[in-house]
């Protein structure tokens, strides 16, 4: 079985975001760079379905050289190959998935996954703008995915509850948490990697659809208010949930 992940780089939840004098970008210094935290669970039933199947776990980022950092971390948990794809350049959504569906296609892949979003920019439609450029089936925010020779069965995320969705190979799948619980990679793990190869590679140009006007910071949360110690603040607080907060 081929199986592809498509992965992120993108910046730690944890760092401090600012903008950049530009207006149009954030500001590098400072801020840590990870692994997309939903493409982990992609990448961890690549490497399940590798073991049930057989086969080999190709990963693919684009971007920057330091995507790499992705793709190693991928290699240390198991996958088989490395690709990137080289482009330092803005890409929205669409000319990202026009690039990996490019790539994809000399592949002949059976599975693709993506995590359902990277928590950069959260658009969360990459992995079907892609399934649709290749002609593949989709199914988005999976929480549990069985195989059995060419029927796929997903279950996902729905509002309100879950939806079981029943489809064929070859397919596009984005994960959710709770998929399954990630490997750590091991030392042994960590030290094949060094010897993999990433495949550096330049993807088509295209035009975006999407031009960034501007970033701007979330207005500061206003100071809380106290407005009693006792049951006597009760009927303030109903005023003003009523007519300040408006949600009553």
């Amino acid at each position: 079985m081929k199986l592809v992940v498509c992965v992120s780089y993108v910046p730690d939840t944890a760092s401090k975001i600012n903008v950049s004098l530009d207006g149009k970008s954030i500001e590098q210094a400072g801020v840590t760079y990870i692994l997309n935290p939903y493409d982990e669970f992609a990448i961890e039933e690549a490497l399940k379905l590798k073991e049930k199947f057989g086969g080999e776990v190709e990963i693919i980022s684009l971007g920057g050289d330091k995507n790499k950092e992705s793709i190693q971390k991928a290699l240390a948990m198991g996958a088989d190959n490395g690709i990137l794809l080289k482009d330092d350049s803005y890409r929205d959504s669409m000319t990202i998935a026009s690039g990996l569906a490019e790539e994809i296609k000399t592949l002949n892949a059976d599975i693709v996954l993506f995590g359902k979003q990277s928590v950069d920019y959260d658009n969360g439609i990459i992995g079907q703008l892609t399934a649709e450029l290749l002609g593949y089936n989709c199914v988005s925010v999976v929480t549990k995915l069985e195989i059995s020779d060419k029927t796929v069965t997903a279950e996902r995320e729905i509002e309100g509850g879950k939806e079981v969705v029943i489809t064929s190979l070859p397919v596009v799948i984005t994960a959710q948490k709770g998929l399954n619980e990630p490997r750590y990679a091991s030392l042994k793990g960590i030290m094949a990697a060094k010897k993999k190869v990433i495949v550096e590679k330049t993807p088509s140009s295209c035009d975006n659809k999407v031009i960034i006007d501007g970033f701007t910071k979330p207005a500061p949360k206003q100071a809380g208010k106290i407005i009693g110690t006792d049951a006597s603040a009760a009927a303030e607080l109903v005023r003003l949930l009523k007519e300040e907060a408006k949600v009553i």
